[in-house]
Parts: C-alpha cells; structure tokens; sequence
C-alpha cells in the first residue's frame, strides 16, 4: 500500500471520526462509513481470491482457478495493523465482511445515533486526541525509534540464530506434487521423492502439471531469511556480518539523500611503455615512459543534501571514530547505491568507516532512520538509535562495551 494511499485513508478516517462525534450529518457519516467497509471488502476478497489463481492465469479466467496455493497470492498478509497484528488476506476479508453489519445497519438507523456529551466537548476531545496522537505518530519514526518495535529485527533477537532457524524449517518444508489428467480431469498427488521414482509414468503430453502444494514451515519466515548483504564489487558478506565475534556498530542507512547527474569530462589515463637500453660496455638498463592519453566521457557527479551530509557529521562521524580507534568493527549498510556513490559520499561526509549494499526494504525493516546505530554483538540486535539520539562513545562504551 503507498504512502499517499495511507495517508488519505488516515485523513478521511479522520475527518469521518470528528463528523460523528460532533454528529454532524449522520447520514453522509454512515454512507461513508459504508463506503470504505465496502472498498476494502472488495480489496481483501480480491487479494484472497488470488491465492485460487495459478501465476500465469488472468484473474477473471474462473474456469482455469485451481486449488487455494497461498503464495499464488501477491501480497500475503494485511498492512491494517503493520506489524502488530499480521492478518493473512483470508481473516482480513473475514473481518470486512462483518463489518459490514453494522455499516449496514448505521445506514438503516443512522436517525438513531446518540451523542455524548456537549458540542464543545466533543470538539475539544476530538482536537486534543488527533494531536496527541499525530505526535505519537511522528515520535515512532521521525523523532525516534518505534515506542514498542514488533519487527522481526527488534532488540534481543538473535538475528544469526533466527536465521538459521527459519532456513532449517524451509528445507524441512514437505512439496506435494499435483498432476491433472488431461483426458478425464483426474487429480494425483504424491510426494516429490515419489514422483522422482515415477516421473515416467506422467508424460507432459497426457499430464497437466498444477501448482505444487506445500507443507507449512514449523518457524514463521520473517525477514530475517532474506538478510542478504553485498560488498561494493557485489560479493555476499551477510554471513560473514551474522558469524562476527564481538560487538559491531552498524550504521542502516536505507537511502543517501541527494542527486546525481552526468557530466562530460576530459578523463586522463596513463600508460607505460618498456624501453630498453643498451650501453657501450654490454650493460642494459630498462625505463618507462608514460604515455598519457585523455578522452572525453560521461562522469556522474552527486550533490548530497547538506543536512543530510551534516547527520554524519554532527551524530556518527565522532562516534564510529573513536569505535574504531577501540578495533571495534564499525560499518554501514545502504540500500542500492553504486561504488561511485558510496565513495563521493565517504569523501564530502569525511565518514570513517566503509559500506555494504543491501535491499532498502530489508533495511527499513531493520531500522526507519537514516542513518541509524545498530550494536549488535555475537549476531545479537543489542540496541538500536535514532540517529536524533545518538549517543556519545564514552556512554555507549560504559554501558554497553563491557
């Protein structure tokens, strides 16, 4: 779901909750109401019904729909919640549908509503709970780190261990294979072992091979499986990351803020040629001559945004410094950039430390700040900044650097 789409939802959820405490138009509040039930209804149903379409079918061919496959569907649970309260696609529509009850019946008896308290009560409850909890809002991500963090990379999880363990369960996942007979519509299913053996018997020609169906993983997988970092030149490092020993201060930066354009350049390459001499008395000596040859090409040249540059330099910088002045491991992550990128804003931001790439969803998941500190230690989510709140060295050290 975007983030306008949100934020228009939220806004009209708003707008609707003043108009029925003040109890301004019933009528339009219930039709509204009952609009957005409906709306969503519509939504959860179409994204439950995908999980009965095969990947390569259209959504409206019903005669080819097949057996409910959950990962036919594209989008496996309900953001309502976020990641409070995970809701699969099928007890999200659930849920519409009965609220559409009292939709219903707020359309029928919208006359009869009742109103708590005066007018001017109502108002100042109204303005008072929308701005507190428009600051509570902006406190779990622009100010500071979530108030209660239910993502999978929160503090105490041992991201190593976790890893391993939801790895384990998918490789014990049970595959059943399914095969429809094309000539009378018969159905066989068997295990992939038992089909290995048998596979013969199934030509393609007589065989239509449906979506295989497979045993739920004993480990919900989370994020964590899909922890996957690269070096600059794009070499995986993420299990080397999880296997450091001792602490590590990790600095998720999801985005570098700023742009870049191309420019065309006179670039200067030089090249050596051997000469060899030969002296009267027999001796050789050996001298090589640069041969500078320039050319014109197409340089990307980044302009960073300043306060984003003056984050490094008023929060981390100090910081990661004196970590590794300690022979602590300190790095960063970001999200998709190029060595080119990553090496300008080494250089504008005089950042101490290097970066690896990873996926910016990966990492918002991880940590909404940019830049933010993870400590991790022995694969350990230790503690984790905003980067508003930065803690000095010699406190992080006495706390938690023991």
């Amino acid at each position: 779901m975007s983030v306008g789409f949100s934020v228009f939802m939220i806004i009209l959820e708003i707008v609707m909750g003043i108009m029925l405490i003040l109890g301004y138009k019933k009528k339009l509040t219930a039709w509204l109401f009952f609009l957005i039930v409906l709306f969503f209804t519509f939504l959860t149903g179409f994204t439950f019904l995908t999980g009965y379409v095969p990947t390569d079918v259209n959504f409206f061919s019903f005669g080819q729909w097949g057996p409910y496959v959950e990962t036919n569907m594209k989008v496996t649970d309900c953001g309502c919640f976020g990641d409070f309260i995970k809701l699969k696609p099928k007890v999200s529509f659930v849920k519409d549908i009965f609220l559409m009850v009292p939709a219903i019946l707020f359309l029928i008896y919208y006359a009869r509503f009742h109103e708590l308290f005066k007018p001017q009560v109502r108002l100042a409850i109204t303005v008072v709970s929308t701005f507190v909890l428009f600051l509570y809002c902006l406190n779990n991500f622009y100010w500071n780190e979530p108030h209660i963090d239910f993502r999978p990379f929160r503090e105490g999880v041992n991201i190593r261990e976790q890893k391993a363990a939801e790895e384990d369960a998918m490789a014990n996942v049970e595959v059943t294979m399914v095969m429809k007979n094309i000539a009378d519509g018969r159905i066989v299913e068997m295990s992939q072992d038992q089909y290995m053996k048998e596979f013969k018997s199934y030509p393609k020609e007589e065989w239509e091979f449906l979506e295989p169906k497979k045993s739920e993983p004993s480990i919900a997988q989370t994020k964590i499986s899909e922890f996957m970092v690269e070096d600059k030149e794009g070499h995986e490092v993420g299990e080397e990351i999880l296997a450091e020993e001792g602490y590590s201060l990790i600095f998720i930066t999801y985005k570098f803020k700023g742009s870049s354009t191309y420019e065309t350049r006179q670039v200067s390459d030089t090249t050596y040629t051997r000469d060899t001499i030969i002296g009267t008395a027999g001796d050789t000596t050996v001298t090589e001559v640069p041969v500078v040859n320039t050319s014109e090409q197409d340089v990307e040249v980044f302009a960073w945004d300043q306060k984003y540059l003056d984050r490094f330099k008023t929060s981390v910088n100090e910081l990661a410094a004196a970590a590794l002045k300690d022979n602590h491991k300190v790095f960063g992550i970001v999200g998709s950039a190029s060595k080119e990128a990553i090496d300008d804003i080494r250089a504008k931001g005089e950042i101490p430390f290097d970066f690896y790439k990873a996926d910016d969803i990966l990492l918002k998941t991880i940590q909404r700040s940019n830049p933010g500190l993870l400590l991790m230690k022995d694969g350990l989510v230790v503690k984790k900044w905003h980067h508003r709140h930065m803690p000095d060295y010699e406190s992080l050290k006495e706390e938690f650097l023991k």
